[in-house]
């Protein structure tokens, strides 16, 4: 189930429960928000995904709970946090931007922003603009979470351990060529080349990158043999 599926007022009653409040007042207070706020969420017909992910992290309430009003198997690492309230809260907003969908690909599996943006349904400009803004996209996160059974904790905040065998880091990787450019009939070193390993054969052996004007070309200095003009 889709975070923006989600019944609004169901979902505040939730959270109020999981705070032990009766009252939307005291949520205000408790979020350092004006009432009319938490009033703009029944009228817009959603809670924002921050403050879901806050409260489960507040209070330990399972965020599947909180979303969908069923129990499944927590994901969250309750007590691994050494924050609460106010503190907890401005972590999770600076949080935002790279490292957070750095944590979600990983969660995914996903190697491109592409690739999680048809997932989610959204366009890669949106999500261009959380790592631009450093924006912390709270809907998203919790979505990622629920589709995926990872830590929330690690999710919002980088702390303790996704708790999902099947996340999967890609680290980017690299290839560093060594650079030559053409002068006067004459091979001259110009530095290195650092390129994607997707540009480059697997099978050559001494590899380098070759340059004149505006021509380039990868070249095998390995093969002794030349032929056909080349």
């Amino acid at each position: 189930m889709r975070i923006e599926n989600a019944v609004a007022s169901e979902v505040l009653e939730r959270i109020l429960s999981s705070y032990g409040f009766t009252m939307q007042k005291e949520l205000a207070e408790k979020l350092e928000i004006s009432s009319s706020n938490v009033g703009g969420w029944l009228l817009r017909g959603q809670v924002p995904g921050t403050v879901i992910v806050r409260c489960a992290l507040d209070t330990g309430a399972d965020v599947t709970w909180l979303v969908t009003g069923k129990f499944a198997n927590s994901n969250i690492e309750v007590g691994k946090s050494t924050l609460r309230g106010k503190a907890l809260y401005e972590k999770i907003q600076a949080a935002g931007g790279k490292p957070v969908l750095r944590r979600m690909l990983d969660a995914y599996g996903f190697r491109t922003q592409k690739e999680l943006g048809d997932f989610l349904d959204i366009s890669t400009a949106t999500i261009s603009t959380w790592v631009r803004r450093e924006y912390f996209p709270g809907d998203a996160v919790v979505a990622c979470a629920l589709d995926t059974g990872v830590s929330l904790l690690w999710l919002a905040t980088g702390q303790g351990h996704p708790g999902n065998p099947d996340a999967v880091s890609y680290e980017p990787s690299f290839t560093t060529l060594k650079r030559w450019s053409i002068a006067s009939g004459e091979l001259i070193r110009a530095g290195e080349w650092i390129c994607d390993p997707s540009f480059t054969p697997e099978s050559t052996s001494e590899l380098g990158y070759v340059q004149k004007s505006n021509n380039s070309w990868l070249v095998d200095f390995g093969k002794k043999t030349l032929g056909n003009g080349s």
